[in-house]
């Protein structure tokens, strides 16, 4: 039995309009080769910076804009871009810092199989993958493209993530300023300090706190809204810091949404759902299996779980363009059998004991979860 796909979901608009154009449109007007097309029509600009606020997702910002000055006064020529499939962290940026869509580069999700193992590997977190990331994702960067045009290159960031597996996968490339995340007067006379490094400049900042809270308290929650108008004055004051000639691109890697406990489907206690499954990986509202026998699984899973999901095999995924392009390399990166959760649903499982305390989650194919929000600031175009 097949679902059809949902007519609310979102498949990601690969080569016109998601994550994996954002920079090549930027190096469209860099004059980075092989950057010939501004996908998104940006304004024209030599000094960029990116702030990309993790878990900022279209629907959620436009519901909350009341909470909101910066935000609310830019969000009216807001572009809509969509993220890669899965709608997750490690996947969108790597599209983002790649130009390339999750096909090409790899990473497959929050976890996956792990290349030449049967084991999963974190992809935030690095733990289970290989020692050498850069062979793992050996595609050239963005981030290293523009550098060897000659333009100035800064990543902002904590100092753990410099160097960090995903970092070097996904973003490679730039001068790495660690930043003590919580000073946002550093991190913005940083941003300003790098955009006047070279004439022609590209500067990535990355803002995690928004994430971190719907994950713990969900995207309902005051504190959620609290940090939102936090984020908003942080960016706010950001442009303000910005030479005019200076434009500032506001985006996020995904969206979310709440999962009651009572939305959860616990596999241990559906035997069906385990049997004949050598590896379940992925996130709740997008679970991956690695199997012998996926045509089976792919039925038991679908019949149990009926219209709460979209269940695929990977062929079928790719078909219907969830990955984009699909290189045999990276092929066996994704599962032999997708399960894509509609609704607030989520597939857990006890054997991840920390995924159970998670309020927001993501990674489906719902409009929630997979747009976002591309604000464009540049006053010297106004």
């Amino acid at each position: 039995m097949s679902v059809a796909l949902p007519a609310d979901w979102v498949l990601p608009s690969y080569g016109r309009s998601t994550l994996s154009d954002l920079l090549p449109s930027v190096g469209a007007h860099l004059g980075v080769p092989g950057c010939t097309d501004d996908r998104l029509g940006l304004p024209s600009a030599r000094r960029w910076v990116v702030l990309l606020v993790d878990g900022l997702g279209h629907q959620l910002l436009q519901a909350a804009l009341g909470q909101t000055e910066y935000f609310a006064e830019v969000f009216g020529d807001a572009l809509r871009l969509t993220a890669g499939v899965p709608s997750t962290t490690a996947t969108s940026l790597t599209c983002l810092g790649t130009g390339l869509v999750p096909g090409e580069h790899g990473m497959a999700g929050y976890s996956f199989r792990a290349p030449g193992g049967r084991q999963a590997m974190n992809a935030l977190t690095w733990e289970g993958g290989p020692e050498d990331a850069e062979a793992f994702q050996p595609r050239e960067t963005m981030f290293e493209r523009a550098v060897a045009a000659g333009v100035a290159v800064t990543t902002i960031g904590p100092a753990r993530f410099s160097g960090s597996g995903l970092t070097t996968a996904a973003l490679r490339g730039p001068q790495f300023w660690a930043v003590d995340e919580q000073d946002a007067e550093a991190r913005i006379q940083a941003a300003v300090r790098a955009c006047d490094r070279a004439p022609q400049s590209l500067t990535y900042v990355y803002e995690r706190s928004l994430d971190h809270t719907g994950h713990g308290k969900g995207v309902r929650s005051q504190a959620w809204l609290d940090t939102l108008a936090r984020v908003d004055a942080f960016a706010g004051a950001l442009r303000e810091a910005l030479a005019d000639d200076v434009c500032l691109l506001v985006t996020g890697d995904h969206g979310m949404l709440d999962v009651p406990p009572e939305r959860h489907v616990l596999v241990e206690d559906h035997p069906e759902l385990g049997a004949g499954v050598d590896l379940l990986a992925g996130e709740g509202r997008l679970r991956q299996l690695w199997t012998d026998a996926p045509e089976a699984v792919a039925r038991r899973w679908q019949q149990r779980l009926g219209e709460r999901a979209v269940v695929r095999l990977r062929d079928e995924a790719v078909a219907e363009g969830w990955f984009g392009p699909v290189d045999p390399r990276v092929e066996q990166h994704f599962g032999d059998v997708l399960v894509a959760l509609r609704e607030d649903w989520a597939v857990m499982t006890r054997a991840l004991p920390r995924e159970l305390g998670l309020v927001g989650q993501h990674g489906s194919l719902t409009s929630a979860e997979m747009v976002v929000p591309l604000l464009v600031d540049h006053p010297a175009s106004w």
